[in-house]
């Protein structure tokens, strides 16, 4: 773990790209023997499938920067073909659309400790990296756009728990990539709520050791204050307002508004609306449909501190919502 995060820390910090993609070679190593799991073939076809797919994208990033590097390449549609297939290989380690085949399919032979990892760490390098040279525009709206939709459509018939955490990520990302555009602060405001969230949901999963939609209702039975926060996490992952997760894009909207990106901003928040509808499905089949008694007074089980403190902050943010804005 502490070698990934080493390589992490390598690639962001370099003032080269070489540097760069040495970190991200250190990475993926680091990041192999995690999902690899004794007597579990699933992991193993996991870790199999993560690690062709992400030699292929190193293997065309490092091509491009040679490239990129050539002073022969003085001319400029060129270097912006370069720029893109360079983008395209971040792109497709983050696992965002068209790029993320992999991605549902090695996130489900996971454990639920590396479904985070995957989920939260592994997507900072690549996204600062393309928050470095986010220049080509319109390349960058459709895969927004593209993402969105994807995501949204793929999610909707989902019986695993985890593959619909890997759609709302991708969901997640760009809205991510599309702060990237006029705030740093922003983006980072953004996932650092996201990865709560995802933490919070990621651990009442683990807890209560479920993995498919069918497992959730029974799982939530006689336990009021599991099912409140996870319904809770889930509408404010969902961006619901006034939930914590509702806020950063709010502010992603207000400036493309301001910068009048009127056609996308509205085309987000109506793709948003797919992801959203999933979401309040699992919700509603857990409170609405779930008819079974519940015990009020039943007592918390976790025994992590550090889960029920990151509970007990986004809860909080619904009072102290008004004094955020305030500072930003």
């Amino acid at each position: 773990m502490l070698i990934l995060m080493i390589g992490s820390m390598i690639s962001i910090s370099s003032n080269s790209w070489m540097g760069m993609w040495i970190g991200l070679e250190i990475n993926l190593l680091a990041f192999m023997p995690l999902i690899q799991e004794k007597n579990n073939a699933y992991s193993t076809e996991s870790s199999l499938k993560y690690f062709l797919t992400q030699a292929l994208a190193s293997t065309i990033l490092l091509f491009s920067l040679i490239f990129l590097s050539k002073n022969f390449l003085m001319m400029k549609n060129i270097e912006n073909s370069m720029m893109i297939i360079f983008n395209s290989a971040l792109l497709t380690k983050m696992g965002m659309a068209p790029f993320h085949f992999w991605f549902p399919e090695v996130i489900e032979g996971l454990n639920w400790f590396n479904c985070f990892i995957l989920l939260t760490w592994q997507k900072i390098t690549p996204m600062i990296l393309v928050m470095y040279n986010i220049k080509i525009q319109k390349f960058f709206f459709i895969i927004i756009i593209f993402s969105m939709l994807i995501s949204g459509i793929m999610g909707f018939n989902q019986t695993s728990l985890r593959k619909i955490l890997a759609y709302s990520s991708i969901n997640h990302m760009s809205w991510m990539i599309s702060s990237m555009f006029f705030s740093e602060t922003i983006w980072f405001f953004y996932f650092i709520i996201y990865l709560i969230l995802t933490f919070n949901i990621i651990s009442i999963f683990k807890y209560l050791n479920i993995f498919f939609y069918n497992q959730i209702i029974n799982a939530f039975n006689k336990n009021f204050l599991i099912k409140f926060f996870f319904c809770f996490n889930f509408l404010s992952l969902g961006g619901l307002p006034p939930f914590i997760g509702f806020l950063p894009k709010w502010l992603t909207i207000q400036f493309m508004i301001f910068l009048n990106w009127k056609f996308l901003s509205f085309c987000m928040i109506i793709l948003t609306l797919l992801t959203l509808f999933f979401y309040i499905r699992l919700i509603f089949n857990i409170t609405i449909l779930n008819n079974n008694e519940i015990n009020y007074f039943y007592s918390y089980p976790m025994k992590s501190y550090f889960l029920i403190f990151s509970n007990m902050v986004t809860l909080s943010s619904l009072i102290f919502i008004s004094l955020i804005f305030n500072f930003l």
